[in-house]
């Protein structure tokens, strides 16, 4: 078998993705926007191909256009490098305080966060020894109005906001408990903010329910969302204060203070 010499970087199988990663490495190397022709003398790449490319990339906004003729980095790569970084945090801080609210309650704890209209699992704790339970695949997805941890990120938006969310999903449901109705969830989101915590009652999945607290940074953002998912037949409400406790510690971790109350 051949091996491989961890000192020479691997190149991408496809060329044009090779080409792309060239111009963004020219283009990081400079604060200020470059020239077309210079982008092109230093990639060694036709004018008319490195033009395509840029044009490609730009429509993706992972490059600017300031002026004709000139480029550089785009805000997407800014969207994108603050999402991992705070994914990687919060994950980092999460990952024992999950371990041992599991070891509690002997039940999944699953760690995840917004990415446009869904929310994406980015962590969990679970024990593969366990009997029946519910286990979130990390990456899996969910709409944001069919789950807890989405309903506290929609809690967190303004008015406006949830009905723009609710005119580009329509509001479409999984199950026949799933709330499709602006008005209900409305009413939902709602008791979400009052309360601080979010429930999913069997709408993702029939048998499955799910309660939520948040996670803020350090600038009191919501970030991310802790949730246990059980057999509907199995909740237990005296989790509820473990998950706010435990939350509220990996918050805590991330440089979180709550504002007192008078």
């Amino acid at each position: 078998m051949r091996k491989t010499d961890p000192n020479v970087p691997v190149k991408p199988t496809v060329q044009v993705i090779e080409r792309m990663f060239a111009l963004i490495d020219v283009l990081a190397s400079r604060e200020e926007p470059v020239s077309l022709k210079e982008i092109s003398e230093r990639t060694g790449l036709h004018p008319s191909t490195t033009h395509r490319i840029l044009n490609d990339l730009a429509t993706g906004r992972f490059v600017d256009r300031p002026e004709a003729g000139s480029y550089r980095l785009g805000m997407r790569l800014l969207e994108l490098g603050n999402l991992v970084k705070g994914r990687l945090n919060v994950r980092d801080a999460a990952l024992a305080p999950m371990r041992e609210l599991h070891r509690q309650i002997q039940q999944p704890v699953n760690l995840s966060m917004r990415q446009g209209d869904e929310i994406v699992y980015i962590e969990r704790a679970f024990s593969e020894r366990s009997g029946m339970q519910v286990v979130r695949a990390i990456g899996g997805r969910a709409p944001l109005h069919l789950t807890s941890v989405g309903k506290l990120f929609l809690s967190d938006d303004d008015p406006q906001r949830v009905r723009a969310y609710a005119t580009r999903t329509g509001l479409s449901g999984h199950t026949r408990n799933s709330i499709t109705q602006l008005p209900v969830l409305e009413r939902e989101l709602s008791k979400a903010r009052q309360y601080g915590i979010a429930r999913d009652n069997e709408e993702l999945e029939l048998g499955v329910r799910c309660m939520a607290a948040g996670i803020h940074d350090d600038q009191g953002k919501l970030v991310a969302g802790l949730s246990i998912s059980a057999p509907a037949d199995r909740i237990d409400e005296s989790w509820l204060p473990k998950l706010q406790a435990t939350a509220n510690e990996i918050s805590a971790a991330l440089g979180h203070r709550p504002v007192a109350t008078p």
